[in-house]
C-alpha cells in the first residue's frame, strides 16, 4: 500500500467494446506489471456492451510526463489486444483541474462558469468549451477560451467528435451549461461522475424538457434548480446541490423562467466548487461529501 506522505499521481482508465471473457483479469494484470495501486474498479455489461471505470495510482517519482506518455501507448496496446477501446487521464495531485464546458445556446451558465474561473472562485481551468450549435462561439472567444463547435445531426458521430476533443484537450470533467442534448449511455459511463448537469427543476420532480412550465401548471408554490451527476437514466443522476424560491400565485411561466435563470448559474457553480474542493463519492444514487 501507498504511504500517507507520498506524493501519487492518479489514473482514471476507461474500457469500452463488446463483451468478452477476460478483459477485468488482462486490465488488472497490466496494472499490477505497472506498479499501479488500484484503489477502484466498478463495471457493467448491457445489452452486450461491456464498460469499465478503475481509479490507479503511482508513486509520482515513477510516473514522469514521458513515462505517462508511454504507459498511455501501453494501455491502448493492450486495450487492442482484448477488443477493447481503453485509455487513460492521468492527474497531478494539487494541480488544478481541467474543464471542458458544453453548451447550446443559452449563455447565462457559461457566462457564470467563465466569471468564476477568472476570478477563482472555482480553481479550475476552463480548457475548453463545446458547443452543439455555434451561437456562443463569440462569447467564448471574448473570454478568451477556446470553442469548438460539434454539429450533433448524428448523435454516434457526435459523441465520437466529441471524444476525440476532451482528449485532444486532455480534460478533466465535464460541465453540461444548459446543453440541450441527450448524451447516450455509454458516453455517461465513459465519464462516470465526472460529468455534472444543471436541470430547473427541484428533481426527482419535473424531469425533462419544459420543466418550468410543469411546475406552472401545476400550480407549485415553490420551484428550484438542481445540479446533478449525469447518468444514463435522464435527469436521475446523484444530486449535488439544489436551491429554490417561492413563486406568486399570479406568476407567469416567462417570470418563472427569469427568476429560475438567476438561480442556474449559482447553483452550477456551487456545485463545481463542491466537486472541486471536496471528496465526493456516490452511493446509492447518492453523494456524500468529505
Amino acid at each position: 500500500m501507498p504511504g500517507e506522505d507520498e506524493e501519487r499521481i492518479t489514473g482514471s482508465i476507461t474500457v469500452t467494446g463488446r463483451d468478452r471473457k477476460g478483459v477485468v483479469a488482462r486490465i488488472t494484470q497490466f496494472l499490477f506489471e505497472e506498479d499501479a495501486n488500484i484503489e477502484s474498479l466498478e463495471e457493467q455489461v448491457t445489452r452486450g456492451r461491456f464498460d469499465m471505470n478503475l481509479l490507479a495510482s503511482w508513486r509520482a517519482d515513477r510516473m514522469e510526463l514521458d513515462q505517462r506518455e508511454a504507459l498511455r501507448d501501453r494501455l491502448a496496446a493492450v486495450g487492442r489486444e482484448v477488443g477493447m477501446d481503453a485509455r487513460i487521464r492521468f492527474h497531478v495531485e494539487g494541480a488544478a483541474k481541467r474543464m471542458a464546458i458544453l453548451v447550446t445556446k443559452e449563455p447565462h451558465c457559461l457566462e457564470a462558469l467563465l466569471k468564476a474561473t477568472a476570478d477563482r472562485t472555482l480553481k479550475a481551468e476552463t480548457v475548453v468549451v463545446i458547443g452543439n450549435r455555434s451561437d456562443l462561439g463569440p462569447l467564448v472567444e471574448a473570454a478568451d477560451a477556446p470553442f469548438v463547435h460539434v454539429p450533433w445531426t448524428d448523435r454516434p458521430k457526435a459523441e465520437e467528435a466529441l471524444v476525440e476533443v476532451l482528449d485532444r484537450y486532455d480534460v478533466d470533467f465535464l460541465v453540461l451549461a444548459r446543453f440541450m442534448r441527450i448524451l447516450s449511455p455509454g458516453f455517461c459511463w465513459r465519464y462516470r461522475n465526472r460529468i455534472i448537469n444543471i436541470h430547473p427543476s427541484l428533481l426527482p420532480a419535473f424531469a425533462g424538457a419544459e420543466a418550468y412550465r410543469q411546475a406552472w401548471e401545476k400550480g407549485v408554490r415553490v420551484v428550484g434548480v438542481t445540479a446533478h451527476f449525469v447518468t444514463p437514466d435522464l435527469d436521475q443522476g446523484p444530486i449535488i446541490h439544489q436551491d429554490a424560491f417561492g413563486v406568486g400565485p399570479d406568476w407567469s411561466v416567462k417570470k418563472i423562467r427569469q427568476k429560475g435563470q438567476e438561480f442556474e448559474g449559482k447553483v452550477l457553480v456551487e456545485a463545481v466548487r463542491v466537486y472541486l474542493e471536496k471528496r465526493l463519492d456516490v452511493h446509492w444514487g447518492r453523494v456524500w461529501t468529505e
